[in-house]
């Protein structure tokens, strides 16, 4: 009974006394009477709270004071009481500490319920303006007005929380005093109805990037996927830091935000990827993916999705902008706070992941066909090596190449651009559009494509070009049954007509009657706007080949 020593039994029936007496302060003496016995009052519920905090839950609490509950209740609902904001913050935290965080039995189900709905009760707006005509004349006493005064309440509670939160986050674990996790679980579950309140967002900000001593989560799960949703909804903002600390304590606000991104951009019809990239970096998913874990997850989503869609160009491109805004993101980060590489990717060849990690930009454009030979050599060793066994390993290192298919384009526009050897980059593209073929089946492929190619670069000079000199060419994507194949053509095709002397004559009739044959706008569309941001990335100077890829680009709009 040592609890009694601190909070005298005769002091708390008094107060449970005088609660009854005021009920809800409806009349002039008991509103002057709770004036008059709040300093007191105030005095008796932070001894309270010190004492409580000391306990284990509601069922130890209710055995020391069999009548905590109802005098919490009535004070909680007098009006003038809970108008003082020092006795509504000290009321809270009373109630946090009875709060069970792992309740055992239907005593503390029932408390938590009974809690959750004051603690509601305390911050909800809705709450306050029900009862204006009952505060407005203590209100008006102080020298404002209903809504000034309650704005200053909430920002004072949440200043409050705040800073004792803050100060027990730098202030070493396991110390007396120190919050506890039933405490810091019970405020995040009074913030539950109160997420999109502006005035909030400090503590949310505050509750996600306390972490305490626990090796548990703390946050309330309904917390946790209420800021997730909101955040969603662009309902709130929070600091990067925040977001970043809310995905990493909370594996389903990730898998949420990656999906939900990726249903907002293959469900909506975007003119380039100026827009997707902006999408992207405004999900905030880049630069969170500088911490590993994150990374990781958002990836084998991205995996999952292409499994999903059969491969389909859309994802493949969101994939390919996600990719190079992480690599953004990361090289931004602080070197004091950069992951090493293999943390991304630990699975992988590293070699071949650090030669993939270097951006065109980081190096000449003379260097680029050396640097892309070099990445189709060592690819060539890992696919033809026996140890490939599965299907599966053959997909990761697919899908690895395919996170960075800015390569494998601008492999193909070396092709026709350069005075290219043609081997090495054939092959890079007939692994990239055919990973699942056999040495056999990759050698035949590579007869067709590399016959194709040397079709087209024997009109490569040619000034004067019509749809029947090309007709080999077209004629190979119709009758061709690999799908596999006919993407790999039209992808040479595409940039034949955008880089080739005479292409511009032929290209949109080309295209039209290519896309009207086939089932491919989609995929010709997302390479031309691949095309058009990589033109703008790196300064493309042949305004000729600009201007067209823009005007095939408005003519193919209305058919994708």
């Amino acid at each position: 009974m040592a609890q009694y020593t601190t909070v005298p039994k005769l002091n708390f029936e008094y107060w449970l006394d005088k609660a009854i007496e005021w009920g809800q302060a409806t009349t002039l003496e008991s509103q002057k009477d709770v004036c008059l016995h709040l300093p007191q009052l105030q005095e008796f519920l932070c001894q309270l709270y010190e004492t409580l905090k000391d306990l284990q839950g509601s069922v130890v609490a209710i055995q020391q004071f069999p009548l905590i509950g109802q005098l919490l209740g009535r004070l909680c609902w007098n009006p003038f009481v809970i108008g003082y904001d020092e006795s509504q913050k000290t009321l809270m935290w009373c109630l946090c500490c009875l709060y069970s965080s792992e309740p055992q039995n239907p005593v503390e189900l029932k408390a938590n319920s009974w809690i959750r709905s004051l603690l509601c009760h305390l911050l909800s707006s809705s709450k306050w303006e029900s009862n204006e005509a009952e505060t407005s004349p203590f209100i008006s006493n102080l020298g404002c007005t209903s809504a000034g005064y309650y704005c200053h309440l909430v920002k004072s509670i949440v200043l409050s929380l705040v800073t004792e939160l803050r100060e027990n986050q730098f202030s070493g674990l396991n110390i007396q005093g120190s919050l506890s996790t039933s405490h810091v679980n019970a405020v995040s579950i009074f913030c539950v109805p109160l997420i999109t309140l502006p005035d909030l967002t400090p503590l949310l900000e505050a509750l996600l990037l306390y972490h305490g001593g626990s090796s548990k989560e703390i946050l309330c799960p309904e917390f946790l996927e209420g800021v997730n949703d909101a955040l969603l909804k662009k309902k709130i903002s929070l600091s990067e830091s925040a977001v970043f600390s809310l995905w990493l304590r909370h594996l389903p606000g990730l898998e949420k935000a990656t999906l939900h991104l990726l249903d907002q951009l293959v469900s909506i019809q975007l003119n380039s990827l100026e827009e997707v990239a902006h999408m992207i970096k405004d999900s905030l998913l880049p630069q969170a993916a500088s911490h590993p874990a994150i990374f990781r997850t958002v990836n084998e989503i991205f995996k999952n999705a292409l499994l999903e869609t059969d491969g389909t160009s859309e994802v493949m491109t969101v994939i390919q902008v996600f990719t190079q805004l992480f690599l953004q993101a990361q090289q931004n980060e602080n070197n004091q706070h950069r992951f090493p590489l293999k943390a991304y990717f630990p699975y992988h060849h590293q070699p071949l992941i650090r030669s993939l990690l270097k951006r065109p930009s980081e190096l000449p454009i003379t260097s680029w066909s050396q640097h892309m030979k070099y990445i189709s050599n060592m690819l060539k060793a890992l696919v033809e090596d026996t140890n490939i066994s599965s299907l599966t390993d053959l997909f990761e290192i697919w899908f690895l190449v395919a996170c960075f298919g800015e390569w494998v384009d601008i492999a193909a526009e070396q092709l026709l651009k350069a005075a290219v050897e043609p081997d090495d980059l054939l092959w890079l593209l007939a692994f990239y559009y055919c990973p699942q073929n056999e040495n056999q089946q990759r050698t035949q492929t590579m007869v067709e494509v590399q016959a194709i190619y040397s079709h087209l670069m024997m009109l490569f000079r040619c000034t004067d070009l019509s749809l029947k000199d090309l007709e080999a060419s077209v004629h190979r994507i119709m009758g061709i049954e690999q799908c596999c194949n006919q993407y790999l053509i039209i992808h040479l095709l595409t940039n034949f007509l955008l880089f080739s002397s005479g292409g511009h004559m032929v290209a949109q009739e080309c295209i039209y009657h290519i896309t009207n044959s086939t089932d491919t706008s989609k995929d010709v569309y997302s390479l031309l706007i691949r095309t058009a941001y990589r033109f703008k990335q790196n300064g493309e100077e042949n305004q000729r080949t600009v201007k067209l890829l823009n005007e095939l680009l408005q003519k193919l709009t209305w058919k994708v």
